[in-house]
Parts: structure tokens; C-alpha cells; sequence
């Protein structure tokens, strides 16, 4: 039905107007001459592969002809290299089709043969056209990933096609502009302008000119930022540079972008014009993802002016492409291979693992075989000479006994060091915390005394405000007098009461400080979570910036507002809360001091109430934590180095004096997530 309706909405197009000339990339011609000129059958192969990528925006029948010419030539020869690149050209097509789980199912076929043949450009490829799937479907962290690996890959062959880098560097800044980190897609963008400009035209290879993609992109980041007139000159710009190509996708895609901006605009003449013509050069190919959206945009135009059969028509034609595209059978499908892959990845690491462990047994058997071999020959050696055996023997066993006594305390000496370690790390923690509580406990009482007298003379205050009124009642004022003094005596009043509740406040801060500096084994109360956990990031954050002035975070706040008053020891709860939060800081300040200007350190605090608990989530954006480090984060005594007492003594703050739980996940690269789980009463949970 789809292919149907696609084809009936082309000829109806090319009645109307003509839809593209079908002249051949620039690419192309060059490529054919050499083709002609190759005296070697793998580098026809090659050249096949090359000549179907020049038809990929213009021509799908070429591409598959010359895709599957080359597919046949490869695998007669077993060239594998070759047999990769034609598999992805021929991955191309049921992408701009609609058929992702066949495109990634081809992708993932042609990915195996080229990492078979160590092939890192076709590797590239590969990545970047798996990623570009996920992109058609508004998935942009896979995208992201899919074209950071592709970078890697090009990086790693030191290639010299710029078209792909170029293109691979564009879709960086796409998936990130999806993403809305707009601050990281304009440094792609513009820095795969840049390598597009500096770049010789007449020196493309078979992927052609990147720049009408590019341009196409510029306009969408302008239009994003709040700039229309800037992203209207870049989707014309980029129309113009899609035409000496024959890119009837990109023009496609720029004429279906000017339609949106017009139609933001007030101006649907124009729209329908561009939509129309970007819905005719889409239906020719077909490019599925841009039949679906010119189609939806001329429903919404046709149903706005009240022509239901234009309306109805177009109505057709969205539905049909989008059961080709979003199809659940699809997508389930689509998740299937996803998944096999993932799965594959980890069969192959288990392998390797496996390899490794079979490498080692094999030479621990190697080196056991040649002990025995030097035994035996020392045996034949003591049987000759019988007073020199028994010696030996004798030396050889007060040598081992040596051996085992030195390796006995050379183990005691390491476990003690790593004690020793530890212990010191725990008495500098240790000290640390005794000098915040001193710190705190000192302000605290350097504070206490002000904000008391403050709130006494307030309260005095009041009262003579109080008294001043009943005085001047019994004066005789004029009207307008005693309305000016009745209005200055309510505001003096009010400056007083809000001197008198702020000064409470501050007497709360003082009281939290002190239960923190006089540690643990305190009595429960109810407390305001929110404001707790709240109060002591900040009091940890400042701490910090105290001691590196040039550290900055930003923290991101989320309190649930529903969360109910609770029952806990305020004092250990802080502590607990000031072993995490301190853990976090520490990771991004230690990921700020590496050479990284988009970095933004960032902690999120997340508090949220379940049926049974209280969840609170502290989140950085740091390096993360290996999983090694993961397994031992909470232990006194860790097997690696001096990090993690902290978050043990908050651990055991948690597990042991609140009955709650502690847990830690971390990706590294991204960051790490702390969980704290403190479970409600039985009384609350069934309220």
C-alpha cells in the first residue's frame, strides 16, 4: 500500500512540476574510468563499492546494481574486505526506506566482516550508517555513541577521506542538537565547516561534497537558538550546494525545513510550495523519513484551509509511510538485533577472556613442563654423584624454607602496609571531620549570641511599635498625620516580624551545625528531609570552595514536595549525607582539573518518597568508578587504596543506625549515582 500511494503522489508531482534533473554525482564519471582501467579483481570490488556510494541520495537502483555486482565478485574471490564494504553500501537502501531491522541487520553483518578484515575505514562507515538509523528514528544517545566510535575508528586508520570525517563530525553535532546541548553540537558544526571549507573541492572521494548537510544542520542549530532569518539563509544555501551534486535527499530534507520555518512563520503558500516539492523528491527515491514528514506538514496545511480532500489524500500517504517506518513488528525487530548484537559483544569478550585464561594455562604448563625437565635432569646428575645429591638436596631444602619464610613476611609486610595505609587515611579523615565539626561549632557559637539579641530587640521592638500606637491614639492627630504614622508603624511592624522569623531560621541553621560537631548517638526527631539534605550539600559545597577557591559546581536541586516530616538522628543522617556529598565533589573536581572546556561539573540532588521509603539520590558528573573500585567502596579495610572510608562510615550510619540502605551505581566516563533508602514507619506506609 505504501509503495502504491508513494507512487501515485510521484506522478502526480511530476505533472504538477519537474521534481529533479538525473544527472550523475561528480563522483561518479571519475570513478567509472577507473573501473575500466583496474587490472585486479579485488580492486573492482572496491571501485563497485565506491561507484553505488555516488548513487546513495540520487539513484537506489544503482546503488544496488552496483553493490550486489561487487558482493558477487567479492565472495567468489573470498575477499572479505570487499564483501564488507558492498554489504554496507546495500545497507543503505532499506534504510531510506523505512526498513530499519533489515538496514541495522546488514550494518551489523557488514561491521563483523570489516573488523574480520581489520578494515577500520569500512569499520567507520559501518558505525556511522548504524548510528544515522537511530538518528531517522529520534534516538540520539545510540546515535551518539554509534558516531563517537565511528570517529575513533577514522582517527585510528589516520584517514584521508574528509567526506566521511566530515559527515561523521556533523552527525556528532546532530545527535547532540537532538539531545539539546546545543553548546556541544555548534563546536561540531562549525568545526566540520571549517574542515569543509579548507577542504580542495575537486578532492572528494565517492561520499561527494558534506557541505549541504552541514549548511542544513547550521540552520536547524540557528533555528533552535532563537535565530529564524540566519536558518532560513542556511537551508537555501544549503539547497544550492545539494544541486551540483544531484543530492536530491538534501534538497529534499532543505526544502522540508523551509516549509516548517514557513509555516511557523504565518506564511503557508510558501509552505505548501516547499513541503510539496520536499514530499516529490522524497517519494522518488523513496526517503521514507521525509515522505512522513512533508506529508504530515501538507495535512495540517490542507486540514487549516478547510480542503478535506487534499487533507484526506495526504492524510493516506502519512499513514501508510509511517506503518513503513514505526511499524511495532518493525521495532521489535529493530530491539531483537539490537539486543543479538549487545549479546554478541559479550560472548565475544567472554571469549577473549576465555583465550586469555587458555594463553596463561598453557604457559604455566610450558614452564611446569620445563621444571620437570630440569628436575630430571638434575636427577640423573645426583645418581652419579651421590655425596653431591644428598648436599644439595639438603641446601635446596633450607633454600626453600628461606623462600617460604621470606615470601611469609614480604605478604605480612604488604598486608601491614596496606593497614598502615588505610589507618592513616582513616585518622586524616578522621581529622578532617573533627576540624569541620570544631569549624562548624565555633560559627556556630560565634553566631548563636547575635542572632539571639537580634531576635530579642526585634521582639522588643515590637512591643514598643505596640505601645507607640496606643500613645499616639490618645494624641490628637490630624487624619492625614495619624494615616502616615499608622502606615509607618505597620511597616516597622511587619520589618520586625520577618526579623523575628528569619532570625529563627538562622537559629535552626546554628542548631543543625552544633548537633553536627557534637557526633552521633543523638535522639531521633522529626526533620524537614528536604531542607536537611539541602542544608548540608551546601555546607559541604562551601567547604570545599573554601579550601579551592577555583572550584565550582553547579547544583541541581529536586526536592519531592510531598515528602513528609520523618523521625531520624539528624546528626548521623548529616554525617552519612557529608561522606556522599563528599565523595561526588571530589569526582567532579577531580574531572574539572583535566583539559576539558565543555566540562560542567554538575551535582543533582533527587529526593522522592515510594510506598516503604524515602529514596534520596546524590548524582555527579564525574569520571565514574571502576567496577573494581565498586566492590569494595563500602569496606573499612579496601584492597586497593586509601578511598572509601568515608562512605563506609556513612554506610554503617545508614544500614546500622537508620535500618535504611546504601547503594552506588557509576558508568564510567559519565559519572556515579548514590542511593540512600531510609524505610517508613508502619504507620506511614499504610497512610
Amino acid at each position: 500500500m505504501f509503495r502504491s500511494l508513494l507512487w501515485a503522489f510521484l506522478l502526480t508531482s511530476l505533472l504538477l512540476g519537474p521534481v529533479a534533473g538525473q544527472a550523475q554525482s561528480p563522483q561518479t564519471l571519475p570513478l567509472q574510468q577507473a573501473l575500466a582501467r583496474a587490472t585486479t579483481d579485488t580492486a573492482r570490488v572496491l571501485l563497485l563499492a565506491n561507484l553505488a556510494a555516488t548513487y546513495r541520495y540520487s539513484r537506489f537502483d544503482s546503488v544496488s546494481f552496483y553493490a550486489h555486482q561487487g558482493l558477487r565478485l567479492a565472495r567468489q574471490l573470498g575477499y572479505t574486505k570487499g564483501e564488507g564494504r558492498c554489504l554496507s553500501r546495500l545497507a543503505i537502501l532499506p534504510g531510506e526506506r523505512g526498513n530499519l531491522p533489515e538496514a541495522l541487520r546488514l550494518n551489523l553483518a557488514a561491521l563483523r566482516l570489516n573488523e574480520e578484515s581489520h578494515d577500520l575505514e569500512g569499520t567507520a562507515r559501518t558505525l556511522n550508517q548504524t548510528g544515522l538509523l537511530y538518528f531517522a528514528l529520534d534516538d540520539y544517545r545510540p546515535s551518539l555513541r554509534y558516531s563517537l566510535r565511528a570517529l575513533d575508528s577514522y582517527r585510528q586508520a589516520g584517514t584521508t577521506d574528509m567526506s566521511q570525517l566530515i559527515s561523521v563530525i556533523a552527525n556528532l553535532g546532530a545527535s547532540y542538537e537532538g539531545l539539546h546541548r546545543y553548546d556541544s553540537a555548534a563546536f561540531y558544526l562549525n568545526k566540520a565547516w571549517q574542515l569543509t571549507v579548507r577542504h580542495r573541492p575537486r578532492a572528494w572521494s565517492c561520499w561527494g561534497n558534506p557541505a549541504p548537510y552541514v549548511l542544513r544542520e547550521l540552520g536547524l542549530l540557528q533555528l533552535a537558538q532563537g535565530h529564524p532569518q540566519a536558518a532560513l539563509a542556511y537551508y537555501q544555501r544549503s539547497a544550492q550546494a545539494a544541486a551540483p551534486e544531484n543530492d536530491l535527499r538534501s534538497v529534499s530534507r532543505a526544502f522540508q525545513y523551509l516549509a516548517e520555518l514557513h509555516n511557523q512563520q504565518g506564511r503557508p503558500d510558501s509552505s505548501i510550495w516547499y513541503a510539496r516539492r520536499a514530499l516529490a523528491l522524497a517519494a522518488s527515491l523513496p526517503y521514507v523519513v521525509g515522505v512522513v514528514r512533508n506529508s504530515a506538514l501538507l495535512m495540517d496545511a490542507y486540514e487549516a484551509r478547510q480542503q478535506p480532500d487534499s487533507a484526506l489524500y495526504y492524510t493516506h500517504v502519512l499513514l501508510a509511510a509511517q506503518d513503513s517506518l514505526f511499524n511495532p513488528r518493525r521495532i521489535k525487530q529493530l530491539d531483537a538485533i539490537a539486543f543479538n548484537e549487545h549479546t554478541r559483544l559479550l560472548e565475544l569478550e567472554a571469549e577473549r577472556g576465555k583465550l586469555l585464561t587458555r594463553i596463561r594455562t598453557g604457559a604455566l604448563l610450558a614452564g611446569a613442563g620445563l621444571l620437570l625437565l630440569a628436575l630430571l635432569l638434575l636427577w640423573h646428575r645426583h645418581r652419579r654423584q651421590q655425596d653431591a645429591t644428598r648436599r644439595l638436596e639438603v641446601l635446596h631444602r633450607q633454600l626453600g624454607q628461606q623462600a617460604s619464610e621470606l615470601t611469609t613476611q614480604r605478604d605480612d609486610l604488604v598486608r601491614t602496609l596496606k593497614e598502615l595505609k588505610v589507618t592513616q587515611g582513616q585518622l586524616v579523615l578522621r581529622e578532617k571531620m573533627a576540624s569541620l565539626g570544631e569549624l562548624m561549632a565555633g560559627i556556630a557559637h560565634e553566631i548563636q549570641r547575635p542572632v539571639s539579641l537580634l531576635r530579642r530587640y526585634a521582639a522588643a521592638s515590637t512591643e514598643l511599635c505596640d505601645e507607640l500606637r496606643q500613645y499616639l491614639t490618645q494624641l490628637w492627630l490630624p487624619p492625614s498625620q495619624q494615616a502616615m504614622a499608622d502606615k509607618l508603624l505597620d511597616a516597622l511592624h511587619q520589618n520586625q516580624t520577618h526579623i523575628v522569623q528569619y532570625g529563627q531560621r538562622a537559629e535552626s541553621v546554628v542548631r543543625g551545625m552544633l548537633e553536627y560537631s557534637q557526633g552521633g548517638g543523638g535522639a531521633r526527631q522529626l526533620t524537614d528531609l528536604n531542607a536537611l539534605a539541602e542544608e548540608y550539600l551546601r555546607l559541604v559545597y562551601h567547604d570545599m570552595r573554601a579550601k579551592n577557591r577555583h572550584f565550582s559546581a553547579a547544583l541541581l536541586l529536586h526536592p519531592d514536595p510531598t515528602l513528609e516530616r520523618m523521625m531520624v538522628v539528624r546528626q548521623d543522617l548529616g554525617r552519612a549525607l557529608v561522606g556522599v556529598y563528599s565523595a561526588a565533589l571530589q569526582a567532579v573536581a577531580q574531572r574539572q582539573r583535566q583539559p576539558d572546556e565543555d566540562y560542567v561539573p554538575q551535582i543533582e540532588l533527587t529526593t522522592r518518597r515510594t510506598a516503604a521509603s524515602i529514596e534520596i539520590r546524590v548524582r555527579d558528573n564525574g569520571e565514574g568508578l571502576p567496577p573494581e573500585t565498586l566492590v569494595t567502596l563500602f569496606q573499612r579495610f579496601p584492597a586497593g587504596a586509601e578511598t572509601g572510608l568515608s562512605l563506609a562510615l556513612s554506610h554503617d550510619l545508614i544500614t546500622r543506625g537508620h535500618g535504611g540502605a546504601l547503594s552506588v551505581s557509576s558508568q564510567p566516563g559519565r559519572g556515579t549515582e548514590y542511593c540512600i533508602i531510609l524505610p517508613l514507619p508502619q504507620n506511614a506506609q499504610n497512610g
